[in-house]
This record gives C-alpha cells, sequence and structure tokens, in this order.
C-alpha cells in the first residue's frame, strides 16, 4: 500500500521567508492529506496516527512542499504533543 495522495496544497509560497514563524492547526487521523488557508488560519490534515511524533513529521512535510522549501529547512519550535504547532523556516 503506499503513501496516501495529497489532496488540496494550498500555495503558502508568500510566508516562505527565513525566520518566519508559521503556526498551524493539526487535524491527524483524516480522511486524506491536505494544507488548507482559511484567512489567517492554516489546517494540516493528515492521515497518520499521532504516536511517536509520526503525524509532526508528516505535517512537517506537507507544510515544506506547499510552502517551496525542502522539509530540513523547518523546525518545530513549539507543540510537539499539540494539535497546535509552531513552525520556524531556517
Amino acid at each position: 500500500m503506499g503513501k496516501p495522495k495529497t489532496r488540496d496544497l494550498a500555495d503558502l509560497s508568500d510566508l516562505a521567508r527565513t525566520g518566519a514563524e508559521i503556526t498551524v492547526r493539526v487535524t491527524p487521523k483524516a480522511a486524506f492529506n491536505a494544507v488548507q488557508r482559511q484567512g489567517d488560519i492554516i489546517r494540516v490534515l493528515v492521515t497518520t496516527v499521532p504516536e511517536g511524533g509520526k503525524a509532526t513529521e508528516d505535517v512537517r512535510a506537507l507544510l515544506a512542499r506547499a510552502l517551496g522549501v525542502p522539509g530540513s529547512a523547518l523546525q518545530l519550535r513549539r507543540g510537539a504533543t499539540s494539535r497546535d504547532k509552531t513552525f520556524v523556516l531556517l
């Protein structure tokens, strides 16, 4: 079984600035992977179960793809075990 496909990927390239803090609301165990932007709110839906940091890593990968940067350019600032996460762009 392959990875679930991304259904909706918002263009967040306007936020891709070094040092920018990006706060997202995560929905784990979703039906599909997606990055949605509703005004100032960014929602990331992942199909991964939130255990052992797996969902956080998938969130980082999806967010990096939406920003157009490599995954290594995003660092988790706060929210390792929370649904509200803040990433900083290195």
